[in-house]
């Protein structure tokens, strides 16, 4: 189960070698045996929630610090290239079903977004100027 939690955050940003104070329980989630991972990295906490019976996972929330985020080399992105981001990220959707607006803060650009797909509602900020989802949340609702 961990393996597959770092699995998908280790392609996004090397983490597999950075995780520490690793947590793995058993727990339940709307009647799903599930693994409850989480860990943390210099730059971010992560937290998924993995079906014991075929992995898929069911929850996933986990926040970059936006000062690591800003200090990345990346392009800066726009909108539809953003969904596309989302989009890869989240397997069997298409980007036209994601919801994303711009935002401002502080100065810098972001984009917030949402989407539902397979009984799973996705919320996430991304950084324009990197293309680096730095917030990400994923909530099974039955």
């Amino acid at each position: 189960a961990y393996e597959i939690g770092v699995r998908r955050v280790g392609s996004e940003m090397c983490i597999r070698d950075r995780a520490y104070n690793i947590k793995i329980e058993t727990d339940g989630d709307n009647s799903i045996p599930i693994y409850d991972i989480e860990f943390e990295t210099d730059y971010g906490d992560y937290d998924y929630e993995i079906a014991i019976h075929g992995g898929k996972i069911v929850g996933a929330d986990y926040e970059v610090e936006e000062e690591w985020v800003r200090q990345q080399n990346g392009q800066a992105v726009t909108i539809e290239e953003a969904k596309n981001i989302v989009a890869d990220k989240v397997s069997g959707v298409s980007a036209d079903e994601i919801q994303i607006q711009e935002e401002s803060e502080d100065g810098e650009k972001r984009y917030e977004g949402r989407l539902q797909y397979d009984s799973i509602v996705y919320e996430f900020e991304m950084d324009a100027a990197t293309g680096i989802i730095f917030d990400w949340n994923a909530d099974l609702r039955m």
